[in-house]
């Protein structure tokens, strides 16, 4: 019998490396740390965890995140396959209930007859074997993978956005649609994926002035470590200048308020977080402020003036291979 194949980390990477694996025949150990140690982000043990987007991007085959996921539906992803089926409305993008979507991938990966899970830490790189560590890898085994390549730093800041509930959006005022009225979940419903906070001009103006000044987490560590430009501070963003979230996640193209049908100056928008609609991301809202003064912020927004909190943002260190 052959020695089986260890991957190191149950998340995305490491869990659909394992059931490939698997599946062509070979007996394959996970090592996963959670729960023995956790992480900053991680709210769970459960293998395949979503700890900041819960979107997998772009369904579209004629863009680069579209065409990637109708490759690797070809060559049987198991992540894609637990996607699709916690799937939720989400325009054009594949968006899934986080918490049946990593279940779903924890439950088929402990089904596998050739895929054991071994709860413990590593902390020296395998001789053979797969790392898949992701961002969130424990800072003995990211040294030990520093040191192999002979790199001064292996980090970057990542930030995640809050969540409020349904129940507190104000629906006289927030309006669902999906931009260019794009929908590729079947079934869906055709009054939109996103619930959209319409700005005007002077209330716009109004939250770049509270948001740029607002008190945030400070430390020495975050003025030297630079943040992933994928998941940029929302307030980091608008001190690029008072028109970079108009023209970036606030953006109003392919959105009209159907209530007056006019192009709104901005908008803030939401996507559902869970397949009973409770939960509603603010996407594109990743922050450092202190939760007081999100809290403060982002009931500024119109439709969100009693808003309920049931998840702040955050920010946490990530580690990467600068390939």
């Amino acid at each position: 019998m052959s020695k089986p194949v260890h991957v190191v980390g149950g998340g995305l990477a490491g869990s659909e490396a394992a059931w490939q694996l698997a599946e062509r025949g070979h007996e394959v150990v996970i090592h996963e740390m959670r729960p023995v140690r956790g992480t900053a982000a991680h709210r769970t043990a459960k293998l395949g965890e979503l700890v900041c987007s819960n979107t997998f991007k772009s369904t579209e085959p004629s863009n680069a995140h579209g065409l990637l996921k109708a490759e690797m539906r070809t060559l049987g992803s198991l992540i894609l396959a637990c996607a699709d089926e916690a799937r939720v409305p989400g325009g054009s993008a594949l968006t899934v209930d986080r918490e049946i979507f990593s279940q779903g991938v924890q439950d088929r990966i402990h089904a596998h007859s050739r895929i054991t899970v071994s709860r413990d830490e590593v902390t020296e790189l395998p001789e053979v074997g797969i790392v898949a560590t992701g961002p969130l890898t424990s800072d003995a085994l990211a040294e030990r993978i520093r040191t192999r390549l002979g790199v001064e730093s292996l980090a970057f800041y990542d930030a995640i956005a809050p969540v409020v509930s349904f129940e507190s959006i104000d629906q006289d005022i927030a309006f669902r649609q999906s931009r260019w009225g794009k929908e590729t979940m079947e079934g869906a419903s055709e009054e939109g994926a996103y619930l959209n906070c319409p700005f005007t001009r002077d209330e716009y103006e109004a939250f770049i002035d509270a948001l740029t000044t607002a008190d945030q987490f400070t430390a020495h560590e975050f003025d030297a470590v630079p943040y992933f430009e994928g998941c940029m501070p929302v307030e980091e963003m608008a001190r690029r200048g008072r028109e970079s979230l108009r023209f970036g996640p606030m953006k109003p193209i392919g959105l009209r308020d159907p209530r007056n049908d006019t192009k709104p100056w901005a908008v803030a928008q939401l996507r559902m977080e869970d397949r009973a609609g409770r939960m509603w991301n603010l996407v594109g809202f990743q922050t450092r402020l202190r939760i007081p003064e999100q809290a403060r912020v982002f009931r500024m927004i119109p439709g969100l003036a009693d808003a309920e909190f049931l998840r702040f943002g955050s920010i946490h260190r990530n580690s990467y291979v600068n390939a």
